[in-house]
């Protein structure tokens, strides 16, 4: 039995090694994520975090517009391919949420959360910062749209 298990072990080892070693660089797809020889690419991260007027606009309809605009600034970018990735942040306040950019210009991801209403109004200031990671992330959205079963907006 002792030596059935390890012979099953060192199959399993050398199959699951095989399977990580082996990979197939698809140039197409680099190409179509704009990703450079590492598969990697540049972004902006943008952290929002609680604005001036946050505790001031305690309006609930006027929050509720407010948001509702936020949410739908953030699906525009995101059908435009320019959203990658965006979410809320947990017990982190002052920090309220993330999004990555599909730009390396922080002039120009300025320009896309200045677009926000919730950012315009002041319930959100930003930090913008310069991101290198993954050209996969620009898969996220096509692959959320087949898991999300309820719309945010």
């Amino acid at each position: 039995m002792f030596k059935f298990a390890n012979y099953l072990l060192i199959l399993l080892s050398l199959t699951f090694f095989n399977a990580y070693a082996e990979h197939t660089y698809n140039q197409q797809l680099a190409e179509q994520l704009g990703a450079d020889q590492y598969g990697m690419k540049s972004y902006v991260l943008v952290i929002l975090v609680t604005g001036s007027q946050d505790d001031k606009i305690t309006d609930p309809q006027q929050r509720e517009a407010l948001f509702k605009g936020h949410f739908a600034n953030m699906s525009k970018l995101a059908e435009n391919s320019k959203l990658v990735l965006a979410g809320p942040l947990m017990d982190a306040k002052p920090k309220r949420g993330i999004f990555i950019l599909n730009t390396a210009s922080i002039d120009d991801a300025r320009e896309m959360v200045e677009a926000d209403p919730a950012v315009k109004a002041g319930i959100f200031n930003y930090e913008l910062f310069n991101y290198y990671g993954s050209a996969a992330l620009m898969k996220i959205n096509d692959i959320h749209k087949t898991i999300q079963k309820t719309s945010i907006e």
